[in-house]
């Protein structure tokens, strides 16, 4: 029997926000780059230039940022784990209760929730 494999679209919006909010706002810098430059009355040379100049800045920008956001969730999740690997040595028995606990938070019965600790 094939097995079922549950497909979320909300795996996705992450990315999918990040390349929304990044090209609304490469637009909008861009745009407003070239309308002060083309409004101070300059040529089609410098508008062109200062439309790439924008461009070039705003990716580099996004990219950067981006790139400091993924690090420091890394470095999050790294820190989160190691804790919780030094509670699991440290307390098993806390660790077992708040995992049975999550368990019956989500509807497993308790008795199925909470089994008997290993010898």
């Amino acid at each position: 029997m094939p097995t079922h494999r549950e497909r979320h679209l909300i795996e996705r919006i992450g990315w999918l926000r990040a390349a929304v909010l990044g090209a609304n706002d490469g637009i909008v810098s861009t745009a407003s780059l070239i309308v002060g430059v083309a409004a101070a009355a300059q040529g089609r040379g410098e508008i062109l230039v200062v439309g790439v100049a924008g461009l070039v800045a705003g990716a580099m920008s996004m990219a950067a940022g981006e790139y400091v956001s993924v690090s420091s969730q890394a470095d999050t999740e790294r820190a989160d784990l190691a804790r919780e690997k030094a509670e699991l040595e440290t307390q098993p028995a806390s660790e077992l209760d708040e995992l049975a606990g999550i368990y019956a938070a989500r509807g497993v019965e308790p008795a199925l929730a909470a089994p008997s600790p290993p010898n």
